[in-house]
Order: structure tokens, then sequence, then C-alpha cells
């Protein structure tokens, strides 16, 4: 991540800025971020894990983030700056780098932006080009709406949200009841409430309630392509990754995480501290914290088809082990 700044920070400053223990010249100017395997010899990075130790030995990085454990070994290749969580601090480093590039100008609110006459907006919230704030919606302080974000009717947002492109808030949820063959429209009377530091990745849709709002509490991290169905209620920092879908009123706890193309079905409920893996489809609701996995491993054709088959007839092979272990019982008896 590189970037024309007007004077380039040198280590001496990230240090004063993020803390860690710095080993190596504090006047080396820094010009960019970068991965380990990429880095330039004017650029910062990291290892998190000790396992890519490889590439750090054969690294040009400037500088690297290391934890306590591999100090020694970090420190032969050349600076470091030691820390408990290199991979939290890099995240720092990355929010502190931003703040560092310079501020976009022109308008908070694009001019190609359409917001309702009702519709609130603070002023220290930006609004893209093409987006759209609907009647009685509400978008809270320092929270940016990139382009072609639509916040419909009665919607809110609350602070320091980041919605990137395409996202759709408050869209109809699907709701219709058949009769004689046909589809009967519910009208969608609830809105969307959205807490402080909610990050929406691209093209999410959040529809809106039935009758009763969906929710989504504060810390709350949605990666791109996620459809958060009607009535759901998401808890505090939980994240998912993209592709996830929600159907109509789940209730998802605090601090859960959902991994990529995860499905959770309708009015199900996941207790706090759930953690579901990529491609899992929660058919039940989880009562307790843990690790989840529903996924049928990946394998050559054949093999794959043998276990498909094999599991077809587990019900049948478990009645046969019950005739046997009662046969044996019974043997054992005489």
């Amino acid at each position: 991540m590189k970037s024309a700044l007007v004077q380039e920070p040198d280590l001496a400053s990230v240090v004063a800025a993020l803390g860690g223990t710095l080993f190596g010249d504090s006047a080396s100017r820094i010009s960019g971020l970068a991965p380990l395997e990429s880095a330039s010899g004017s650029e910062i990075s990291f290892l998190s894990h000790p396992k890519y130790q490889q590439q750090l030995l054969g690294s040009m990085a400037a500088c690297v983030i290391v934890s306590p454990g591999m100090e020694s070994v970090a420190r032969q290749r050349g600076a470091c700056i030691v820390v408990d969580d290199p991979y939290l601090y890099f995240a720092k480093l990355t929010q502190w780098w931003k703040r560092l590039l310079p501020c976009e100008s022109g308008p908070k609110v694009h001019p190609t932006a359409v917001i309702h006459e009702t519709a609130f907006v603070d002023p220290s919230a930006s609004v893209g080009p093409l987006c759209v704030v609907e009647r009685g919606a509400s978008i809270g302080a320092n929270t940016v709406l990139k382009s072609r974000v639509t916040v419909s009717e009665g919607c809110s947002l609350g602070q320091r949200c980041v919605v990137h492109p395409g996202v759709v808030i408050g869209a109809d949820g699907f709701g219709f009841a058949l009769t004689n063959g046909t589809w009967e429209k519910i009208e969608q009377l609830g809105g969307v409430r959205i807490g402080n530091d909610v990050e929406i990745g691209a093209n999410t849709c959040i529809d809106r309630g039935a009758l009763s709002d969906t929710v989504i509490e504060d810390g709350v991290k949605l990666d791109n392509l996620i459809q958060i169905g009607h009535n759901v209620h998401i808890g505090k920092h939980t994240a998912m990754a993209g592709c996830v879908g929600v159907a109509g009123s789940a209730t998802i706890g605090a601090h859960c995480t959902v991994g990529g193309g995860g499905i959770v079905l309708g009015h199900l409920s996941l207790a706090d501290h759930v953690n579901v893996s990529a491609a899992t489809v929660v058919t039940r609701s989880i009562r307790k914290p843990g690790t989840y996995t529903g996924m049928f491993p990946i394998d050559d054709n054949s093999a794959w088809e043998k276990n498909a088959a094999s599991l077809k007839q587990l019900h049948s092979l478990r009645d046969r082990i019950r005739v046997l272990e009662e046969t044996l019982k019974t043997m054992e008896n005489k």
C-alpha cells in the first residue's frame, strides 16, 4: 500500500504512535505497507504466524512487525518492531497510515446523491455519488456511504459506519402468502436499525422487517454480497464473510462468526460466541458457544460418490447393528 505522502514517516514516529519495541534505525523512512514476500526495502510488513518464518528471512522489507517469540529470527534479518499481537498492530498501522493520507476534497454530500427532505444526514457524514437516502431515513455522525448506496424509507445508521458501493438497506423482505396458487404480498412495514461502527461490504442487502425492524447491533462487520432477510437480529461484533445468507427472523448472538458461503435458515437462534465454518448450512438453533461445521468434505469424485452412497445407507446399517447387538447380548446371557 503505497501513497504519495508529503513526508514519509520514520520508524520512530510509527512506534511513538502505536507502541512496540523497535530494533533498528529509528530514522528509517517508510514509503508504504506490503506483504512479506513483495515488500521493498522502504516498506513495512508483519509476520502473524511462525509458519511464515521462511518468508520473513527472505523478505526485503525495511522493517517487520513480529511477536516476542520471533524477535531473534527477525533481528537476524534486519529492523523489527516487537509487539504482543502483530496482526492487531498491523491493523492499527493501516488505520494510522490512512489518517496520514490527504483528505478527500469536495462536498460531504455528492451533487448526484438524492436525499429526501425529511431524511436526516449528520453534517459530519459523507454521502457518495448516486446514493439515495429516502424519506425519514437517518445517517449518523461520521458515517460514510460510498457510491450507489440506498438507504430506504425510515431506516437508520448509527455513527462511524462504513457502507460500501451498491449496498441496499431496507428493501422489502421476501414475504408472500400463498392463496389459490397465487402469491399475496405481505407489506413490509418495519425498518432497518443499524448501530454504531458497523461496516457493510459491497452489494450486500439488508431487508426491512415485516412488522418489527431488522436490527444490526454495534460493531457488526459484513463482507460483500451478503443477504440479510427481514426481521433478522444480529448481535454486537458479529462478523460474516462473503456470500453468507441469513433467512428471515433468524437471531444471531454477539461475537459470532459465519464463514464464507454459510447459510442460516429462518427463525433459528445462535447463541453468543458461535463460530460457523464456511459453506455450512445451519438447520437448527445452536444454544451453546463453539465452532460448528456441516460441510461435506471435498474429495475426488469417485470417492465422494461412494461416501455419499454409504451415507444414504446409514439408517439401515444402524438398524442392522442394533439387531446384531441384541443377538450378541442374548447369546451372552445363555
